[in-house]
């Protein structure tokens, strides 16, 4: 199984298919001087988690309040035609490469499809060779192990949770969104205070340790994301005027609101605010902003008049604000542009105007819009970009996708709406347009042509690796009908299971030891936890179990289990190369899991 694609066949495909990607670049080609280094901006981009179009003050929203982001609103470039994947891994995948999610592994937020493919290259790594700083504070979602880490990836400093959220399988074991213990660079490290309080606060220690060069701070907010978890006096000013979740949603909004204030005072304080790009966006629909009907139609709570929600292939599942402020360029006046842009265009954009070079085998399905956020930009061309919510082991044809120019919205190559006459998506007009209809379906097919041909290519969990000493691999990544994704199903004991696809660095002799518990939790494999299992953060079933059984590759091992004994241990002798592995628990009857936790190592 190679998980390697070779680029130039990649771009002769696209150039084969004629399919309008916009696989191009117009930025700078050489590398500044390095007395000049210091004169290119910095780039701040905070990217937020399930906050919806909607769920903003200057966008309409009656009952939240983001005085802060509504002020950035209002001296910003505002794309207002900007589209992301319908959920998390995906749109951040589309940020890090410029290239369209399913080519990167990327189409799933678990069960291994949320780890981004090896031979990637990421916005870190061109601000990187660059003569940037870069640093990533929060949510990455493109792996937790070699190779697919933040700092694997071109970020010299990573501080980040595990998974997809806080309280998910991978990360530290009993996190809670408080008094936590994050990862920095691979290290658990803890910390006080409320989840995104840290983020922005070590985001601003990074950059007021690199204020005098270069920079890019890449600052992901795990919030508002459920687990819908803040401090009441955040949450109780909109208790009894929406649904108790929603509350505590828009109170972990109006914190995010409060720490963007404070960013912005502590670039002002530094003296850099003007030469400094400051990005917020969203990173798909909305989670809890409101209720919908089984037509995706809004029936209570606020969603800016759009149809659908986080997930959703209609417009409220993937349009999003992306504000930019850079007063030395002159983006300090409100201004909306309109052209349909995505979240593929960011990173060529951003090597544009940070004057950085295209990074080697770079080939990008996003184009740089530096013209159209500059306002300079004479007789934009049209264009399509495709976006789908593939949440399966393997992409579906024409699955919830939308087929998108400025004017037409192509929905499951099906709908047809004019979101310009219509922009709630309310009247199916592909009766009346079948020409249309026709033409976008050209579109789709050309880019699934494209984005299929990598669909077989697996991101292999490297084990072995001389970057991690012991490789803890969990049951969020493992690929399979279903998993384990959060540590509430872990207490539980949740049925499941699913194999890994691992690569052996070298030949030699492994280890691997086979947990129901994760090491921070010490506990022995039949054992549970005291208390009731409520919100993912108390109690845990003892489970039965008395057999253990591993296959890696051809090679199969079984033991009993010690009910005194943390884990199941197995030693293998093994080959380089790239393989599946999988796990068995039995009890005596007829209950089957996988471990939740492995832990891997060369001994």
């Amino acid at each position: 199984m190679n998980n390697l694609i070779n680029r130039r066949d990649f771009i002769k495909t696209c150039a084969a298919a004629g399919l309008a990607l916009n696989i191009k670049y117009t930025g700078g080609k050489n590398m500044p001087d390095k007395e000049n280094v210091g004169a290119r901006p910095n780039v701040v981009f905070v990217i937020t988690d399930d906050q919806g179009y909607g769920d903003l003050g200057c966008h309409g929203n009656p009952i939240i309040r983001t005085p802060n982001i509504d002020n950035l609103h209002s001296e910003s470039v505002r794309l207002d035609n900007f589209h992301v994947g319908p959920t998390c891994a995906p749109t951040r995948a589309g940020i890090m490469t410029g290239r369209y999610c399913n080519c990167t592994g990327v189409w799933h937020t678990i069960m291994g499809r949320s780890l981004l493919r090896a031979n990637e290259v990421t916005m870190a790594d061109a601000f990187n060779a660059g003569g940037y700083k870069t640093g990533m504070f929060g949510k990455w979602h493109l792996g937790d192990n070699v190779p697919f880490r933040p700092h694997d990836r071109g970020f010299q400093t990573a501080l980040y949770h595990g998974g997809g959220g806080v309280s998910q399988t991978p990360d530290y074991w009993g996190n809670d969104y408080f008094d936590d213990t994050y990862m920095r660079n691979g290290v658990p490290e803890a910390f006080e205070g409320y989840c995104t309080d840290v983020w922005f606060r070590e985001a601003m220690k990074f950059i007021e340790q690199n204020k005098d060069e270069p920079f890019f701070c890449y600052l992901s907010t795990n919030a508002p994301h459920g687990p819908f978890n803040v401090d009441d006096s955040y949450s109780d000013p909109y208790k009894g005027k929406v649904p108790d979740s929603r509350a505590n949603f828009y109170g972990m909004i109006t914190n995010i609101d409060d720490n963007v204030g404070r960013l912005r005072a502590k670039l002002k304080e530094l003296g850099i605010e003007e030469n400094t790009i400051l990005i917020w966006m969203t990173d798909n629909g909305t989670a809890e902003g409101c209720r919908l009907d089984r037509n995706s139609f809004v029936t209570e709570g606020y969603n800016a008049g759009m149809r659908g929600v986080k997930g959703s292939e209609y417009e409220g599942g993937h349009r999003t604000p992306l504000f930019m402020y850079w007063p030395d360029g002159g983006l300090n006046e409100g201004r909306d542009v309109k052209e349909l842009t995505a979240n593929i265009d960011l990173m060529p954009t951003l090597i544009d105007m940070c004057d950085l070079k295209t990074p080697e085998g770079a080939d990008f399905h996003g184009t740089s819009i530096k013209s159209l956020i500059m306002g300079d930009a004479d007789n934009w061309p049209d264009r399509v970009v495709v976006t789908d919510s593939q949440r399966v082991e393997y992409p579906i044809k024409w699955r919830k996708s939308a087929t998108m120019t400025y004017q037409w919205r192509l929905i499951n190559g099906v709908e047809l709406y004019d979101i310009q006459a219509d922009p709630g998506q309310r009247n199916n007009i592909a009766e009346d347009h079948p020409d249309v209809v026709e033409e976008l379906r050209e579109h789709y097919e050309k880019w699934w042509d494209i984005v299929s041909a990598t669909f077989d290519d697996d991101c292999p969990i490297v084990i072995g690796s001389d970057k991690e000493d012991e490789a803890r691999i969990t049951t969020h990544d493992w690929h399979g009908e279903t998993c384990a994704w959060n540590q509430g199903m872990v207490r539980q004991g949740v049925e499941c299971n699913g194999y890994w696809i691992v690569e052996i660095a070298e030949n030699g002799d492994y280890q691997f030891e086979l947990r129901r518990w994760p090491k921070e939790e010490d506990r022995n494999m039949t054992e549970g936890i005291p208390g009731e299992i409520k919100d993912w953060y108390t109690g845990g079933n003892a489970l039965d179990l008395k057999s253990a059984r591993m296959k890696i590759g051809d090679q199969e091992k079984s033991k009993s289990v010690d009910p005194n004994a943390r884990g199941v241990k197995f030693n293998f002798t093994l080959k380089s190369g790239v393989t599946r592995m999988q796990t068995y628990l039995t009890d005596n009857n007829d209950f089957t899991v996988g471990a939740y936790f492995v832990y891997a190592k060369k001994i």
